[in-house]
């Protein structure tokens, strides 16, 4: 089956031309990203691009760090090029097109879950580029990562100068001191989403919670599909009650795409509950998300009016 997948990976036709006929999908590892980008392309419409900034198995994206900063108007061609490249379609590569499922494309949809510290930089780089961020509760996503032993370096971020300059340094010690996997892995999520919050406003790019499309999906997948200015056919739907292909088992047999958006609370203790909260109250995004489920604001309410620039309202330790 692998076989036969990288080599439809090199024979498909992408005719779809510049980033306008692209979309492209954002959010934290673990967060759902594989599920809604389904839902989107659950008719196949579209070439299906699979973390295509993922240096390991990319070679054109060697110059890019696993969750790389980037700030806007960078030129730096190493960078530039490759981005360009990949929102035109001009990568063919054998785990970004894995997914693939059309042979002749004339729109296709990228998911990444490592652009969220470069997207405002991606997103001035590709004008006409639909955007949509989804987030998840930071529990749940940093559950799930310790539960599959994902890396928690705060070093991936705390050695990015830009980054800390911009964003980080008055939580910089703090963060050194982070040593618990769970907490490491909700601040991480707080990193990851608090820079594309405050570097887009509202209306520029289109923001889902993943809980919003359990508990109220017709809503959600219709809010979407405008954005994206496509026709809502109800057999979408179908595809709500899947699993994600990307959905790995956890424990009491919870899924990332099963049923439930609130298995986490029973794989975190209460002590490890108030801790995120602690944690998000460092970067503001407990307006976001609390200690409940489903997230406290719409999805309107999570950009501001206007971009808020790094010196404009710096991290203060609470």
């Amino acid at each position: 089956m692998r076989a036969v997948r990288a080599l439809a990976a090199q024979v498909h036709l992408d005719i779809g031309g510049d980033q306008r006929a692209t979309v492209f999908l954002a959010g934290s590892g673990r967060g759902g990203t594989t599920w809604i980008a389904e839902i989107i392309n659950h008719d196949n419409k579209y070439r299906f691009i699979f973390e295509p900034f993922a240096a390991l198995h990319v070679p054109m994206c060697r110059a890019f760090s696993n969750r790389q900063y980037l700030r806007t108007g960078d030129t730096r061609p190493e960078f530039v090029e490759p981005a360009k490249a990949i929102v035109s379609g001009k990568i063919r590569n054998g785990w970004t097109d894995f997914y693939n499922r059309r042979l002749i494309s004339k729109r296709r949809l990228i998911k990444d879950i490592r652009a969220g510290l470069f997207l405002r930089w991606l997103s001035d780089l590709s004008p006409g580029m639909p955007i949509v961020l989804v987030l998840r509760h930071p529990c749940a996503v940093a559950a799930s990562r310790v539960r599959y032993s994902w890396g928690f370096d705060m070093s991936e971020f705390l050695g990015q100068s830009q980054l800390v300059a911009d964003y980080l340094s008055p939580l910089r010690d703090r963060l050194a001191a982070i040593s618990d996997p769970f907490e490491a892995h909700v601040a991480r999520w707080c990193i990851e989403n608090m820079v594309p919050v405050r570097q887009f406003c509202k209306g520029e790019i289109h923001v889902a919670f993943y809980e919003s499309f359990r508990s109220d999906p017709r809503r959600e997948v219709s809010r979407l599909f405008e954005f994206l200015q496509r026709p809502l056919d109800d057999a979408v739907f179908a595809h709500i009650a899947r699993p994600s292909s990307m959905a790995w088992e956890s424990a009491g047999g919870i899924k990332q795409g099963g049923s439930r958006s609130d298995g986490w609370r029973s794989l975190i203790t209460n002590a490890q509950a108030g801790r995120a909260l602690d944690i998000l109250k460092w970067f503001d995004l407990d307006r976001i998300y609390g200690l409940d489920p489903a997230p406290l604001v719409s999805p309107e309410a999570v950009l501001p009016h206007r971009v808020i620039r790094p010196k404009d309202s710096p991290l203060t330790p609470h």
